[in-house]
């Protein structure tokens, strides 16, 4: 009987075992299930996405209001390093490649010495970067051109503006009565 139940529990391992290798095998490299179902994975993002069109509006001698309207508020500030304000910049996203950036201002006082950064992406390398759809877009033409503008019927005369009748002449009385 002993035997028997020895050997019903190797058997049951061994299937066991079978199936747990079979499933991993059918899992694909991108963490795909079956290539079919993805699991959901949270985005992080961490910081001011400094770009650099916002890093060159930023000139010596302007104060930290002005730097902080530009860039808005720093990650870091320390209280043993009052001169220094760090801009770092972290995104993970699904799709996407994950991107790190730092940005350093440093400050004599009130008014900032120099900015020290990474290699910044322009405003649309940054969008075009965390794009995960990449799909075509049509841009939407914003200007008529001058055939465009021929084509266009000629806009209707306004009617002559008829003066309003002048309002009523009303008597209010004063506000204080009248000293005599």
């Amino acid at each position: 009987m002993s035997l028997i139940l020895s050997w019903a529990c190797r058997a049951g391992l061994a299937v066991t075992l079978g199936s747990l290798a079979a499933c991993s095998s059918l899992q694909s490299t991108e963490d795909n299930f079956l290539g079919v179902i993805t699991p959901y994975r949270v985005e992080v993002v961490q910081g001011n996405v400094v770009t650099r069109e916002m890093a060159a509006a930023i000139r010596p001698g302007m104060s930290r209001t002005q730097v902080r309207d530009i860039l808005g508020s720093p990650l870091l500030t320390d209280i043993f390093h009052a001169d220094r304000w760090d801009y770092l910049f972290t995104i993970r996203r699904q799709g996407a490649q994950p991107q790190r950036r730092r940005v350093t201002a440093w400050f004599d006082g009130e008014q900032l010495t120099r900015l020290e950064a990474d290699d910044l992406p322009s405003e649309k390398e940054f969008v075009d970067s965390i794009d995960t759809f990449k799909r075509s877009r049509k841009v939407p033409q914003l200007a008529l051109t001058e055939e465009q503008l021929k084509a266009l019927p000629a806009p209707a005369p306004r009617p002559a503006e008829e003066t309003p009748p002048p309002a009523p002449l009303r008597s209010y009385p004063p506000l204080e009565p009248s000293g005599g």
